[in-house]
């Protein structure tokens, strides 16, 4: 396929999900709790978060267990998860690096610990699920990486043996185990990760971690954006449109929206990530695909997909366009985009030609993702230490939230319970060191646009990376989709 999505025009009209609504799947279910009000006037606190989505959730709420006596206040400019934490897919994965291969890659000396804090952070989500009662859907089911052209299966490899070098469970599988596991025409081999992924449903996560913010004594005010940040005397002064707070420590969990730290902005891109919901399948229907096992999936091209089941046999399909617009432009028309629709409509039933006809689409939508050059989060502090960001999490963010809450609060040296077995985490280079910077704009458009058009024409040729690819892994720069 070209980098750029196939214009709406030339896709076959039946091909567009036009009935789909376009809104996410997971917030048009009964269950969404009512916003909570805004701040009004003059507020204080220990700790302010800024952002209510799953980074700022779960630093409040391991502050909280921590120090029960901790004023904790989080603002949020609309309604806690409503962007990234409530539009993904639900693959809660144990990796805190992008993967395995990313992690070595970059962080070869600490890539052994990364993987064990990476297996412990999705030991301790499940735990906090389980032990709070929050009804997310959680399953432990695993993700299975598929090749859909033989130049895969060699990436499939290196997969497994990673797996098999750190010890995580991992199935190789011939084209035929695939499709016994999920019948499509296009699976060539898979790797069947056992234990490092479960499939949630993200809003609801988001709902149950908000009301144990709530019952842990966490103050939330909704529809409260935040519009700057400033030192004031011992404290830090954060302005709304409709009141102040002065806060002794503050944590900005905004992730892929306009930093209130301009020096972020060198860091961050926000890329648009899609994503379309069948209606239920009936049982003829699942019968057909088999899928006894409800794994994730994702394929293994540069452009890649990733699918799964919902509780009630509904297929999420999102992926494989990565849409960046100049200027870190950020915005709600941003979440409908009729020509990947269009195309990730006919990848769906080129992927499962026995639904052709018979399942429609239900829901479709949008969403933006905080990206960086190293794929995945990096960490600092600012105003003396008495603020701390986490950003760029790259998609990975519905599991490593959690372990970067448990870096920021230790930053600000505030107690945290995480349960990671480990004293520090702020020791780890991971923590301490930064990405390559983006280039300023026009060089940033410019540049994420031709590793786009390079990454798409990697995939046609047999995986070969070009010239501008290899020089981008030279320099730590990166793009995926």
């Amino acid at each position: 396929m070209p980098a750029e999505s196939v214009p709406a025009d030339a896709v076959p009209a039946d091909a567009v999900p036009a009935g789909a609504v376009p809104v996410p799947f997971w917030w048009d279910r009964p269950g969404c709790p009512s916003p909570l009000p805004e701040l009004t006037g003059h507020a204080e606190a220990d700790l302010a978060i800024v952002g209510g989505g799953y980074s700022g959730l779960w630093t409040a709420l391991l502050a909280k267990r921590a120090d029960p006596a901790l004023d904790v206040l989080i603002l949020e400019r609309g309604t806690c998860g409503e962007a990234a934490s409530g539009r993904n897919g639900g693959f809660c994965a144990a990796s805190l690096t992008h993967g395995p291969a990313n992690g070595l890659d970059r962080f070869p000396d600490e890539i052994d610990t990364l993987v064990a804090l990476g297996r412990r952070n999705l030991d301790a989500i499940e735990r906090t699920v389980v032990e709070l009662g929050i009804d997310c859907d959680w399953e432990r089911t695993g993700e299975l990486s598929v090749a859909t052209a033989p130049w895969q299966l060699a990436v499939l490899d290196e997969e497994a043996d990673l797996a098999d070098r750190f010890g995580l469970r991992a199935d190789r599988l011939d084209a035929a185990a695939t499709r016994a596991e999920l019948d499509s025409p296009t699976y060539l081999g898979g790797v069947w990760h056992r234990d490092t992924t479960a499939m949630l449903d993200p809003a609801k996560l988001v709902w149950g971690l908000r009301r144990a913010c709530l019952d842990a004594g966490v103050r939330i005010a909704e529809q409260t954006e935040v519009t700057a940040v400033r030192a004031d005397g011992p404290a830090l002064k954060l302005t709304t449109p409709a009141g102040t707070v002065w806060a002794g420590r503050v944590v900005l969990a905004t992730n892929a929206f306009p930093p209130l730290l301009r020096r972020l902005r060198a860091y961050v891109a926000p890329v648009y990530d899609y994503a379309l919901v069948t209606e239920p399948l009936t049982p003829a229907q699942l019968a057909s695909l088999g899928w006894r096992h409800r794994q994730g999936l994702a394929d293994s091209a540069n452009q890649f997909h990733y699918y799964r089941l919902t509780a009630d046999n509904r297929i999420l399909w999102g992926g494989y366009d990565a849409i960046y617009h100049y200027g870190n432009r950020v915005d709600p028309s941003l979440e409908s985009r009729a020509a990947t629709f269009s195309l990730l409509a006919i990848q769906f039933f080129d992927t499962f030609p026995q639904l052709a006809g018979q399942v429609r689409f239900s829901h479709r939508w949008g969403g933006v993702i905080d990206t960086c050059s190293r794929f995945c989060a990096f960490f600092g502090t600012a105003y003396g230490g008495r603020l701390a960001y986490a950003a760029g999490y790259t998609g990975l963010g519905v599991g490593a939230t959690r372990f970067g809450a448990a870096v920021v609060l230790e930053l600000l040296g505030l107690p945290a319970d995480h349960g990671l077995e480990r004293d520090s985490l702020t020791s780890l280079r991971f923590v301490r060191s930064k990405p390559t910077p983006f280039p300023p704009e026009p060089v940033r458009y410019l540049g994420i646009q031709a590793t786009r058009w390079s990454l798409a024409r990697a995939d046609a040729h047999e995986g070969r990376r070009n010239l501008w690819l290899r020089t981008l892994d030279r320099l730590g720069l990166g793009f995926d989709s």
